[in-house]
């Protein structure tokens, strides 16, 4: 029985990890092509290295040996997205949605990390 549960945890941890760095290369891609969404929040002047930092941070949560190294970056990325957020008066809903499963994904790759 705990094999199956754990087979299908990782299945889920690899599909839900897989969508996530599709989400960050998406918005990553939209830093690059679209500045103007960067000016709307004081940010154009930072785009290129928070991009870069996104593709990375995304990259390394979805190889298994950096995952965890990931973890901690994303959680970062996405807190620091919430901030701008909040000063700019917009909606926390969806980066905090998004650092939710960013940490769900983690335990379930990582269910060692619930034990610390």
């Amino acid at each position: 029985m705990t094999t199956n549960i754990s087979k299908v945890s990782n299945i889920i941890a690899w599909v839900i990890s897989g969508l996530l760095t599709a989400l960050f290369l998406f918005s990553a891609s939209g830093k690059f092509l679209h500045p103007e969404q960067m000016e709307q929040m004081k940010l154009s002047d930072w785009r290129i290295i928070i991009a870069i930092g996104e593709i990375v941070s995304a990259l390394l949560f979805l190889i298994p040996k950096t995952n965890k190294i990931g973890l901690l970056l994303l959680s970062s990325y996405m807190g620091g997205a919430i901030i701008i957020h909040m000063t700019e008066g917009m909606s926390i809903m969806i980066p905090s949605v998004v650092l939710i499963l960013v940490w769900i994904t983690g335990f379930l790759r990582n269910p060692e990390l619930l034990k610390l």
